[in-house]
């Protein structure tokens, strides 16, 4: 691990500092960046670190704040990726600010943050993650119905496939189920899985419980015999 892997727009905010303290941050960011799905206690331990080194740089604090996010320290993560959007102003993260303002137990603030004029200077996959935030901070407050018509959007009714597309349709089908219609939730977990082509949801197996199959492991020692009821 030399550093070398991160991102350039990272390496370039690095370079504020002295060349060996650059380093060390930067191999601990890579760290972070590696560790963050498989392991996020450790991810957070090497933000950690590298929050410690370097407080005064964006790419830092916003590690720190998915780092933090990713083991559920919502406040702690809401703190961080505030002070990147300070230093580097850029809108990007208010998707998951918002989300981090429903961890913490304020379902009202991010759907006030939903309604900011923030929401306009983010991409397309930031106003679906954004619309997501919503829709799920309508369900925190038990507006079931409200949430179902959250999702609604173009980008839900498009039969174009972008990296949003599948989690987008998840929450819409699991918005429906919640409310009690179960054909129509299940006609969009199936069309969860023709976008789903990495897996990143449990669309189908969502899909094989409303249908009744029952999956069994063929080498589990306590599976029935073939023939035993």
């Amino acid at each position: 691990m030399t550093g070398e892997e991160i991102d350039r727009s990272v390496r370039q905010e690095l370079m504020s500092l002295p060349k060996t303290l650059a380093i060390d941050v930067a191999r601990n960011l890579v760290m972070v960046a590696q560790l963050l799905d498989e392991d996020p206690e450790r991810a957070y331990g090497y933000a950690r670190v590298a929050l410690r080194l370097a407080s005064r740089v964006a790419a830092v604090r916003e590690a720190a704040g998915f780092a933090a996010y990713g083991v559920e320290k919502y406040s702690e993560a809401l703190t961080e990726f505030r002070a990147a959007r300070r230093m580097s102003g850029a809108v990007d993260l208010w998707p998951i600010m918002a989300d981090c303002e429903r961890g913490i137990g304020r379902p009202e603030r991010a759907l006030a943050m939903a309604g900011e004029p923030e929401v306009r200077q983010l991409d397309k996959a930031g106003q679906v993650e954004m619309r997501l935030v919503a829709a799920g901070a309508r369900r925190d407050l038990g507006q079931a119905e409200a949430a179902v018509v959250t999702l609604q959007s173009q980008e839900l009714a498009s039969t174009a496939v972008h990296p949003w597309t599948a989690r987008l349709r998840y929450a819409y089908a699991d918005a429906l189920l919640a409310v009690g219609r179960e054909q129509d939730a299940r006609e969009w977990f199936a069309k969860t899985v023709e976008a789903d082509s990495g897996g990143t949801t449990n669309a189908a197996d969502r899909l094989a419980e409303i249908d009744g199959v029952e999956f069994v492991d063929a080498l589990d020692p306590d599976a029935d015999e073939p023939g035993e009821e």
